[in-house]
């Protein structure tokens, strides 16, 4: 069964050699400019959507507003996205070794924020890449989602690595 990915985690294009991306840094934060009128009585936060080049070429990267779906709570309800704030990647070139970043800003209610996903769909070299999707959370948790914030389920992949690290550390010390 697919499984998304853990906010921070890297994802690699197997159609797109040596270009990977990643969501991260989803932490509350108010907008640069201000907040927008829409957005009243909303916990703002700011989602980092960074796409890095390994590759041998340089690849024209477009990830602009529609290319990135915030959704928050149990229930998958839409963010609040705040485009005039966002900073997008807008027919960058990004060469071997390099970086581009896109910051989002988007709001919701602050019991919905324990659960957050974020789905990106890349434009590389006017193609279409296939859409990949985060999870984390930040702030109290949604008690209707029964987990805690950036939780993921006990079978997850992160749930294997914490206990296989807990069980390497209990190892070495007995």
């Amino acid at each position: 069964m697919y499984e998304p990915n853990v906010v921070g985690d890297w994802q690699e294009y197997d159609e797109h050699a040596g270009l990977r991306v990643r969501v991260h840094r989803l932490e509350p934060a108010e907008p640069p400019r201000g907040r927008d009128d829409a957005a009243e009585g909303l916990t703002y936060f700011r989602v980092r959507v960074t796409v890095e080049n390994r590759g041998p070429g340089h690849l024209g990267i477009h990830l602009e507003d529609g290319q990135v779906d915030v959704r928050i709570g149990p229930d998958g309800e839409s963010a609040f996205l705040d485009w005039r704030n966002s900073q997008f990647i807008e027919g960058f070139d990004v060469y071997p070794l390099r970086r581009a970043t896109a910051v989002l800003y988007a709001a919701g209610p602050e019991p919905s924020l324990g659960v957050v996903d974020v789905q990106v769909q890349l434009r590389v070299d006017e193609e279409w890449a296939d859409r990949r999707l985060w999870s984390g959370g930040l702030g109290p948790a949604d008690p209707a989602a029964g987990t805690a914030p950036g939780a993921v389920r006990e079978e997850g992949l992160a749930h294997q690595v914490s206990a296989f690290l807990r069980e390497q550390a209990e190892e070495g010390s007995a």
